[in-house]
């Protein structure tokens, strides 16, 4: 069991909380785990026990941790149904279902879109991390729509480098909250971790990253309004925090949307990855594709 120590001697370290401190020195570990361990008395402080996570770092402070790193799930291939909407020796373009995670994670033991995966192209299984092979980029779990995934180590380098270089196009569908006065817009508020609630994504952060999303205003009805969705930069949760602090949450959103307000339209977060655009990793002919919107959300707009 490793038994880490560590030493408060940077101003950028003073005043964190203890848990985003370690998330961010020690690799092995996700936040949660972290916590987990504070919570079990395995931190110390000045040789003294500390179970609170939130504890705020003073100059000085002498960490210690004790841990194991636990053994990465082992990724079994499910059998399952999968709306493949391309695929080539390089790679696939799958159309997600919303309920389905992309890849396995702290907390996560139902079989996910990876299990799935590497049922369809058991090829992928050795392209990247262990426990997200192929995986390029994500949707959150109620979020249906295109991914593309790439089928070896090539593609998924090249596919990468194109997120990176923002050189793919992604246009989403969403409901939100709220009548749009102007037919469209551009949100560019810098996001990042939460000041006091670190699994939170928010506008108020003391880390602010760029980020930049534009919505286009398809439809206005009674108290919602239909964008037409595209995320220029692609930071964890950009689309539903930008809408949220614009006053325009997403429809169904259970962490950034409206909790005093009644959803009497439907259960799940209306968020639909509607197109793709992005080079071949081979050919590097530009490659685009689009699914309409599922039954379930067609069914939301028939009710205005």
């Amino acid at each position: 069991m490793p038994n880490r120590e560590f030493k408060i001697t940077k101003d950028s370290h003073v005043d964190k909380r203890l848990d985003f401190y370690l998330s961010q020195v020690i690799q092995d570990l996700s936040r949660s785990q972290i916590q987990n361990l504070i919570h079990q008395e395995n931190v110390l402080v000045n040789s003294e026990v500390i179970t609170k996570p939130s504890t705020r770092l003073k100059p000085g402070d002498h960490i210690e941790i004790q841990y194991h790193i636990p053994d990465s799930p082992k990724i079994v291939p499910q059998e399952m149904p999968l709306d493949i909407v391309y695929q080539d020796e390089d790679l696939a373009v799958v159309n997600k279902p919303s309920g389905l995670i992309v890849h396995p994670g702290a907390g996560t033991q139902k079989p996910t879109l990876v299990h799935a995966l590497i049922h369809h192209f058991p090829e992928m299984k050795e392209v990247g991390p262990q426990t997200r092979p192929g995986i390029v980029h994500r949707l959150d779990k109620e979020t249906s729509g295109l991914l593309v995934v790439a089928k070896n180590s090539e593609a998924l380098q090249a596919l990468k480098h194109q997120f990176k270089q923002r050189q793919v196009e992604k246009i989403y569908l969403g409901l939100v909250w709220g009548r749009y006065v102007k037919n469209k817009g551009v949100i560019s508020w810098p996001v990042g971790r939460h000041v006091t609630q670190g699994a939170r994504i928010s506008i108020r952060t003391k880390k602010p990253k760029k980020a930049e999303t534009r919505f286009e205003v398809l439809n206005v009805f009674q108290e919602h309004s239909l964008l037409r969705i595209q995320p220029v930069t692609g930071r964890t949760h950009q689309i539903r925090v930008h809408m949220s602090a614009s006053g325009h949450p997403i429809v169904g959103d259970k962490r950034y949307g409206r909790k005093k307000k009644k959803n009497r339209i439907q259960s799940r977060m209306f968020l639909h990855a509607a197109s793709l655009s992005f080079f071949h990793p081979r050919t590097q002919k530009r490659m685009s594709f689009e699914i309409p919107l599922p039954d379930d959300l067609k069914q939301v707009l028939k009710k205005f």
